[in-house]
């Protein structure tokens, strides 16, 4: 479960305060699928980076349970100096997994060859998302958070990505943002819509696309 108990986030601006969310009080249970809309700027990142951790509400609580992942789609948080497989095992330390088997099915999905044992900063763009993909897939979590889910290779490797992520769905929940309504159909079965510092939840996702394509047409 994750809850949100009466969460507000604002950041100030040179000539006012943005509000991302005011007073949210809601509460997700296992297993939910969460389209988060909302317009550029609305908060959809922020709001994943407050579940993740990363970000601190002004005020209120996040109760989270379960293990949660990071934002699939942010590729910043490698060392640029350590290798891959280096990177990977960190991170499983980090989570209590066996280092070499994380090591193992990264290098075995990513299909990045001897650049698993090369400085992270001698990769393509491309290569970074394969690593983060692999690393995210060879961990259970309970939570996945997807800031705009990115499937790059070759059209093999993306049906075999986007297969893999899908399974992982099967017993775990899901926060994703996108700027397509397709996608979000796709994953999700109700939706989170952020507009004017308001956060609304709809259990089916239908009614959250449609409020959000409302709110799109006014500017």
């Amino acid at each position: 479960m994750i809850e949100f108990r009466d969460v507000s986030k604002y950041y100030l601006t040179p000539t006012s305060r943005k509000v991302i969310v005011d007073g949210l009080t809601l509460s997700l249970p296992w297993g939910a699928k969460v389209g988060l809309l909302g317009r550029n700027g609305a908060g959809k990142t922020t709001l994943l980076a407050m579940v993740a951790g990363t970000a601190k509400p002004e005020a209120g609580r996040i109760l989270r349970q379960g293990r949660i992942s990071w934002p699939l789609g942010f590729g910043g948080s490698f060392h640029g100096e350590l290798t891959g497989a280096q990177n990977v095992r960190f991170v499983a330390r980090i989570y209590g997994m066996d280092t070499d088997a994380l090591v193992a099915h990264v290098a075995d999905f990513a299909e990045i060859g001897e650049f698993m044992d090369m400085p992270v900063r001698n990769y393509s763009s491309g290569m970074k998302a394969r690593l983060a993909f692999g690393m995210a897939m060879g961990i259970r979590f309970d939570w996945y958070l997807v800031d705009e889910i990115t499937a790059v290779g070759d059209s093999r490797f993306k049906r075999k990505s986007l297969a893999l992520f899908k399974s992982r769905l099967k017993d775990a929940g899901l926060l994703m943002t996108s700027h397509s309504v397709g996608t979000i159909r796709n994953y999700c079965t109700s939706g989170l819509v952020l507009e004017g510092g308001r956060a609304r939840y709809f259990p089916d996702v239908e009614e959250a696309i449609a409020v959000h394509e409302a709110n799109m047409a006014y500017p």
